[in-house]
């Protein structure tokens, strides 16, 4: 798995360097002007002037307008509003790299459990192999890995009970690493109860991919402004990145942005060691989650539908530089 994240990690450099060759960075200074108070944002009035962050991002044009009271409380809970003069159109020009995007494909055969790339608290379903089929899968999570390629798992509980289950007995295993699900099976060579209930497995064999992810997602906290529709003029509103994949964004927003299907334009700077590349794309709204809490927020899956080749790279390097801080296949941030 070190091989793997270095040969990645390597891969995201050369990217790096193609990009920032190819495509002009989108400067940003921070902005030393006072604060804005609630007070200097009136609900349904057209902005005299752009809002940007503390650090100079922008998150409203000139124009613009906030919905609702909460859109306004969502700006300021999040961000440190300000008065601004970023030039919002300065996305950065659709110059095609040299080299293409690597494919995130993994290999064909997968000979052990590192070409898993399973991490440290993945999540796991297991049951016993005998009379597997129909059997419910009990939730446990990987917790280590010893040199011979056996695995260290957290003892599964069903009904405030540790399963029925013995040394020398096989068990099928569903496991969902930050690629790819898989299926496989392991031998049971301890259990211990004490002081943390843990099975200590054989090495993974008879290794199947069920579902293969298009990338891994990982973690993000940025302003991503939107516009309703495909088609609409200027953005209207900001939400926050909670998450970030190649190809895609989980955002948070003050109110639902839209219904699964429909369609949204955002705008977001990427910022990855010396690249700063702003991003703007049409999106497709492919979940939306209502969270509670006070006040309540709307979570959107989002996938984005028009970026350029350049635009692509600089996603999958913000991605690769971040393969530390993944978002799992479940889309449940731990």
């Amino acid at each position: 798995m070190t091989d793997t994240l270095a040969t990645a990690s390597a891969a995201a450099s050369e990217v790096a360097s193609e990009i920032a060759s190819a495509t002009a960075a989108v400067s940003a200074t921070p902005h030393d002007a006072t604060p804005l108070t609630p007070a200097d944002l009136p609900v349904g009035q057209p902005l005299d002037w752009p809002v940007v962050d503390e650090d100079g991002t922008l998150l409203l044009d000139r124009g613009a307008s906030l919905v609702g009271d909460a859109e306004r409380d969502f700006l300021f809970r999040h961000f440190a509003p300000r008065r601004g003069d970023l030039d919002a159109s300065a996305a950065g020009s659709s110059a095609t790299p040299a080299a293409a995007p690597k494919s995130d494909e993994p290999p064909a055969t997968l000979p052990s459990v590192r070409d898993l790339h399973l991490n440290i608290g993945a999540l796991m379903g297991l049951r016993p192999q005998q009379g597997a089929s129909g059997a419910p899968m009990h939730p446990c999570k990987l917790i280590g890995f010893a040199p011979n390629e056996a695995i260290f798992v957290t003892l599964p509980y069903a009904d405030g009970r540790p399963i029925e289950i013995t040394p020398g007995e096989n068990v099928e295993l569903v496991a969902i690493a930050s690629q790819a699900v898989y299926r496989f099976v392991c031998t049971i060579h301890a259990i211990y109860q004490a002081p943390l209930g843990y099975l200590v497995l054989s090495k993974p064999a008879n290794i199947r991919l069920l579902r293969e992810r298009k990338s891994i997602r990982v973690r993000a906290q940025f302003p991503v402004r939107y516009g309703i529709g495909a088609d609409s003029e200027g953005y209207q509103g900001v939400a926050l990145a909670r998450g970030i994949s190649a190809l895609g964004l989980s955002i948070a927003a003050p109110w639902a942005l839209g219904k699964v299907g429909e369609r949204l334009r955002v705008a977001f700077r990427l910022r990855s060691g010396d690249l700063d590349t702003m991003i703007e794309s049409s999106a497709v709204i492919r979940n939306v989650q209502q969270e509670d809490g006070t006040p309540p927020l709307s979570t959107l899956g989002l996938e984005l539908d028009g970026l350029t080749p350049a635009e692509q790279m600089a996603m999958k390097v913000y991605v690769f530089d971040r393969q530390d801080d993944v978002l799992y296949w479940t889309g449940a941030a731990r």
